[in-house]
């Protein structure tokens, strides 16, 4: 299964509700992640840009889609942002596939 990274910032409405009452969300991750047939592999919080990290898998697009969608939607959130991550083997198939694809950049004769 391919993985995922996701980046997440809470509102304050959010954080004051989690200072309030402190819960585990490595719980709740964990259910939306496997909802959809993935698997949660880390979960961290930081400082900096974003609240918070976690790290998954998921069977395809789709199920990252829709899980991101049901997270978004539920209003917790004020951003949230997941990347595609490729395997050293995965992002060396792809430059062999680079390799043989003729990119003319543009402007340039043809």
């Amino acid at each position: 299964m391919p993985f995922y990274l996701t980046r997440f910032t809470y509102t304050p409405a959010t954080w004051a509700k989690l200072i309030k009452n402190p819960e585990d969300r490595r719980t709740a991750a964990r259910q939306y992640i496997e909802s959809v047939g993935g698997k949660l592999h880390g979960f961290w919080y930081a400082l900096g840009d974003h609240d918070g990290y976690n790290l998954w898998e998921a069977p395809d697009n789709v199920s990252v889609a829709a899980t991101a969608m049901a997270i978004s939607a539920g209003g917790a959130l004020s951003s949230f942002q997941t990347t595609a991550l490729l395997t050293v083997e995965e992002t060396l198939a792809a430059m062999q596939k680079a390799a043989t694809i003729t990119y003319r950049p543009p402007g340039s004769a043809g």
